[in-house]
């Protein structure tokens, strides 16, 4: 009897060990599931929250657009039809961003979607480019619909939303990006193939660039100076 009980010892000593190395293994396998929905919820929690803040900023800044539309309609019959006045308006329009715009310029079509791309464009890279342009002598520019101007700022929302004076110019699953730059073509497109294809290229994106007439739309939102104000001579 003690012979036989030892000889089944190893066995279900065995069978134990095996079955609280599965249930340990079950156990971790529900741990590591649980924090991937986990982290799954939370970034569609933020995803939503920044499409709820988008569309309520969008709902807000319509509503200054229309306001400011119609001072400057008043302002406009304040100071009649004097061709000098109405130019010196337009410029200063062209010059905030605020008309639209149409010219000779280059458009550059980048594409980080590729397999062989391993890191996609970031708010940094965005930001180098549009430098580049604006270096090149750019009078106006544009990226995937959103207007450059003064205030415009390139930043990341979530891990992987771009936002572009506020609005979202990229999907999580990517989207090629369109720059239009107006401004001499020839020197736009000798600054940009040099200092920036090169490099997009060798990390894998698909870049082109072409000249062509462009129409540039207007910024949509309104200026807020909060705490600047103007100094009379």
């Amino acid at each position: 009897m003690h012979r036989w009980k030892r000889s089944l010892a190893l066995p279900v000593t065995m069978v134990a060990i095996a079955l609280g190395f599965l249930i340990s293994l079950q156990a971790q396998t529900q741990k590591n599931v649980s924090a991937a929905e986990k982290i799954s919820a939370e970034r569609m929690t933020q995803m939503k929250s920044v499409l709820l803040n988008s569309q309520a900023q969008n709902a807000r800044l319509q509503e200054e657009h229309q306001v400011l539309v119609q001072k400057l309609d008043g302002t406009r019959k304040k100071v009649g039809t004097d061709p000098e006045i109405l130019a010196q308006l337009v410029q200063f329009q062209m010059l905030e961003g605020t008309q639209a715009v149409a010219g000779p310029g280059i458009q550059i079509s980048i594409d980080d979607r590729s397999k062989k791309a391993p890191f996609p464009l970031t708010p940094d890279d965005i930001a180098r480019l549009i430098n580049t342009l604006k270096f090149a002598g750019a009078e106006a520019i544009s990226i995937n619909g959103q207007r450059v101007v003064s205030s415009t700022a390139v930043v990341l929302s979530g891990s992987s939303i771009i936002l572009v004076n506020g609005e979202p110019i990229n999907r999580a699953e990517g989207i090629p990006y369109e720059l239009n730059a107006i401004g001499n073509q020839d020197t736009l497109l000798d600054y940009f193939s040099k200092l920036e294809a090169p490099g997009l290229k060798e990390n894998g994106m698909t870049v082109s660039i072409v000249k062509k007439d462009l129409l540039l739309p207007s910024y949509k939102r309104a200026y807020t100076f909060k705490q600047a104000v103007p100094v009379t001579p």
